[in-house]
C-alpha cells in the first residue's frame, strides 16, 4: 500500500489537494467513498472528536468498521480529524489515549489540535503526539493559529477578523512550530473559518470565507511541509483553487456535505434519499468545484 506521506508530497509537487470528508453520521460514509472512486480521485475519509458527541459518528471504533467495510486503498484513507488537547466547551481531553486507539484501529493518519493552548504548550504536545504516530509509520497533522467556528454561539463579524487578522497563524511562529514538532502537515488560520456545530446555528448558511494568500505563501515558505485548509465548505472556488497553487495540500470539506445528508433526511425520513443526495454532491465537489477528478493516477507516479 503506498504510503499516504509520499501521496501527499506528489500533491504537492503536483498543486494539487486532496479533499478530506469529515463523517458526522456513519450513513455518510459508503456514499462519500463510491464518490471518490467513481470520479478516480483520492481522498481522506475523516472523523473529528466533536462529530462522536455532537453528532451521530458513535466514535473512533464506529468509524473505523464502517470505512474497512467499504476500504478501497487507491482511492481513499481513514484519517483521525480534529482531537483537541482543550476541547470547543473548554474541556481538557484525553488527547493522547484517543490517539492511540485510532492508530491501533488502523488509521492512516491523525491530527492533535493544541491550538487553544499557549505555544509552547501547543510544540510540546504535538511533538509528543508527532513521535508517537511516527513509531508507527503514519503522518501527524497540527494545527497553529485559531479557525474558529467550533464554539458555542454565533462568530464575531466575519469581515472584523478578516481584516484584523484575529487568530491568523503567524509566520514566526509556523517556522518554528514546524522545526520543533516533527508535525507531517500544518493546518493553518488564514481566513477560513469552521461551520458551526452548536444548537441554533448549525443549520445556517456558512459565511463564504476569503483567504490571505499572500499570508499563506508566506506560511508555505517559512515551513516547508504540505499545509492544511480547515473550514473549506462554501469558500468562493477561486480562492479555492489559488490555495492549492500555494501551499495548501489537504481541504477538509464538513458543513456542505452534512447539510446536505440531513436536510434529505428531514424532507424525506429516509436515509436512502439522503445518501444519494450525498453521493451526487461529494461528486460535484471533486469534478466541478475543486477539479479534483481523475487525479489518483498522478498521486500514485512512482508509487508502488
Amino acid at each position: 500500500m503506498p504510503e499516504l506521506k509520499l501521496i501527499v508530497q506528489n500533491a504537492s509537487k503536483a498543486g494539487l489537494a486532496l479533499p478530506a470528508f469529515n463523517i458526522p453520521y456513519l450513513p455518510m460514509l459508503e456514499p462519500v467513498v463510491r464518490a471518490v472512486v467513481d470520479q478516480n480521485s483520492f481522498a481522506l475519509i475523516e472523523t473529528a472528536r466533536l462529530e462522536w458527541f455532537k453528532f451521530e459518528a458513535g466514535g473512533p471504533e464506529a468509524v473505523a468498521r464502517e470505512f474497512f467495510r467499504w476500504e478501497n486503498p487507491q482511492h481513499v484513507r481513514l484519517h483521525l480529524d480534529h482531537v483537541p488537547v482543550i476541547d470547543e466547551d473548554g474541556q481538557r481531553i484525553d488527547y493522547l489515549a484517543t490517539i492511540q486507539k485510532a492508530i491501533d484501529l488502523g488509521y492512516h493518519s491523525v491530527m492533535v489540535d493544541g491550538s487553544r493552548l499557549p505555544l509552547n504548550e501547543n510544540i510540546a504536545v504535538t511533538r509528543q503526539v508527532a513521535a508517537l504516530a511516527h513509531q508507527a509509520g503514519i503522518p501527524c497533522e497540527a494545527e497553529l493559529g485559531a479557525v474558529l467556528g467550533h464554539e458555542a454561539g454565533p462568530l464575531p463579524p466575519y469581515d472584523e477578523l478578516f481584516t484584523s487578522g484575529k487568530g491568523f497563524t503567524k509566520v514566526d511562529e509556523a517556522h518554528r512550530f514546524v522545526t520543533e514538532t516533527g508535525c507531517d502537515w500544518l493546518s493553518v488560520a488564514i481566513g477560513n473559518i469552521h461551520g458551526a456545530i452548536s444548537e441554533g446555528f448549525k443549520d445556517q448558511k456558512k459565511i463564504a470565507a476569503r483567504l490571505n494568500l499572500e499570508h499563506l505563501e508566506s506560511l508555505f515558505q517559512a515551513t516547508g511541509v504540505p499545509l492544511v485548509l480547515h473550514g473549506g465548505s462554501g469558500i468562493p472556488r477561486d480562492y479555492v483553487l489559488a490555495a492549492f497553487k500555494k501551499g495548501i495540500v489537504k481541504i477538509n470539506i464538513g458543513t456542505e456535505i452534512r447539510q446536505t445528508y440531513e436536510s434529505n433526511l428531514k424532507a424525506t425520513g429516509k436515509v436512502s434519499p439522503a445518501q444519494a443526495a450525498v453521493y451526487e454532491r461529494t461528486s460535484w465537489l471533486i469534478d466541478d468545484y475543486f477539479g479534483l477528478k481523475n487525479i489518483q493516477p498522478i498521486l500514485m507516479q512512482g508509487l508502488s
